[in-house]
């Protein structure tokens, strides 16, 4: 049995720099392990769909696209409950109704945008036509979106849960709750794909399913974890669960929905580069997929450390001590950026090492994807550090509960300099490929540049203050 001090929820008044970097530490590492966990859940499906076919893999690309971009942009919408949760135990240490609230509220939203998002995949097959796919990859993708739409709200509802527990000090349950996903993709992709274990050979569908299955076990998980931890229990989290907090859920609509549109707005604008990489050449694109996902897997660390910045700049702030609130922003920053210079140089100094990851480098068919993805790792050890700088800098500005001006920074960032320059080095100059990289970098340093800004000013513009109590 673990000890009482271990059931306290992390330490809100941290004496200084030393002691908020070993917070910050302490909730950062599980949630970055989570996500990086989280991105192999998702290579499951792709390492086994990929036996079916060229067809059924691009088809399952499509899906996967669209699910995925809807799924993360609603994630983004109730993401927001850990700032208030956050705020909520800084305020008061044990703020059970006011939490409770809140995690309702948030249940309630992932459910609402859930229900949207399984109308979005049900006309997948349409929109994907629409959107000027070829038609019978277009229909194969619908199919599957007609059955991995099921993973939607249970997906939707396990980050809010996840946030719920890290937030109280439990960033442990969600890496070893992803680490129990990964497993149970495994194997019911094996099952479901291949027909094994007595299941039938479903294909592509098999794939959809298993992401259902595993959906689901997520989120029991999640409920086991939360009934069976002391500390996690006594907040009740499902009680009153019919009974609506309107204000709550207003607060918690106005302070995501401008997260959803940033998270749409990044998503737009590393899918517009895909698409400009298309245009301009088969390795080339290759190349790029590639390079774009050694670049993500490196951003899984900072992405963790943004979504810690948010609760120890969230738990400051509800208690008003705004030297904290500094301190735990700029240490986030700072760990971030130590990371990212760690891989940035490793992209440099040793590019084929981590292509291994993927593909194998040596093989002649690779030659030119090979050559392209190392180009565009250059740039990509450049971009690295401001990439990892905007997330932690965006999670500490959440961590005030200020989105609305950062969405129209990273809108403007990503959209006006980030695609302008792709476009114009791009298609107007011999760099090609290269020239499309660097637009991306650019669109990374604005983002990275004015929301440290704003971070930086952030007395100035009064986001230190808590505003009223809108429940």
């Amino acid at each position: 049995m673990t000890h009482d001090h271990a059931l306290e929820p992390l330490p809100i008044d941290s004496d200084g720099w030393r002691d908020e970097l070993r917070e910050t530490f302490r909730l950062a590492w599980p949630l970055a392990l989570a996500n990086l966990l989280q991105m192999l859940v998702h290579a499951v499906d792709v390492i086994f769909v990929a036996r079916l076919g060229e067809q059924e893999l691009a088809a399952s690309a499509l899906g996967v696209a669209l699910f995925g971009l809807t799924m993360w942009a609603f994630t983004g919408l109730v993401g927001m409950v850990a700032a208030l949760i956050a705020e909520e135990l800084g305020r008061r240490r044990h703020s059970v109704r006011e939490v409770r609230r809140s995690v309702r509220m948030a249940l309630w939203l992932a459910v609402a945008s859930g229900i949207i998002g399984m109308a979005i995949c049900w006309y997948g097959g349409d929109l994907l036509r629409l959107a000027g796919q070829d038609a019978a990859l277009a229909a194969r993708a619908g199919t599957f979106l007609q059955i991995i739409m099921f993973a939607m709200i249970p997906m939707i509802g396990s980050s809010v849960l996840r946030n719920f527990v890290s937030a109280l000090g439990r960033p442990v349950f969600a890496t070893s709750i992803t680490g129990v996903a990964l497993v149970v993709s495994v194997v019911a992709n094996y099952a479901f794909v291949f027909g094994n274990f007595g299941a039938p050979a479903m294909g592509l569908e098999g794939s959809a399913l298993a992401s259902v299955v595993t959906s689901l076990v997520q989120f029991a998980s999640y409920l086991v974890a939360i009934y069976t931890d002391r500390r996690l229990r006594r907040y009740r989290i499902f009680g009153n669960w019919w009974r609506p907090e309107w204000p709550r859920l207003r607060e918690l609509v106005a302070l995501g929905g401008p997260v959803m549109i940033i998270i749409i707005a990044e998503a737009g604008l590393f899918s517009g580069a895909a698409l400009l990489m298309g245009w301009i050449g088969p390795a080339q694109l290759a190349g790029h997929t590639i390079a774009l996902q050694i670049a993500a897997l490196a951003f899984q660390i900072p992405f963790g450390l943004g979504q810690a910045a948010t609760i120890r700049v969230g738990y400051h702030f509800g208690a008003g001590d705004h030297a904290a609130m500094g301190r735990a922003g700029w240490v986030g920053i700072a760990m971030a950026g130590a990371f990212m210079l760690t891989t940035a140089s490793a992209m440099i100094l040793a590019p084929m090492l981590l292509l291994r990851i993927y593909i194998d480098p040596t093989l002649a068919a690779n030659a030119a994807m090979v050559g392209f993805a190392v180009r565009y790792m250059k740039v990509a050890a450049a971009f690295q550090l401001f990439d990892g700088v905007q997330a932690v800098a965006a999670g500490a500005l959440r961590g005030l509960q200020d989105t609305r001006m950062p969405m129209l920074i990273a809108v403007f960032s990503y959209w006006v300099p980030g695609i302008g320059i792709a476009l114009w080095l791009g298609f107007r100059t011999p760099l090609e490929g290269t020239g499309v990289w660097i637009g991306l970098a650019a669109g990374l340093v604005f983002a990275a540049g004015l929301l440290t800004w704003r971070w930086t000013w952030r007395e100035r513009f009064g986001l230190t203050h808590r505003r009223a109590a809108t429940a």
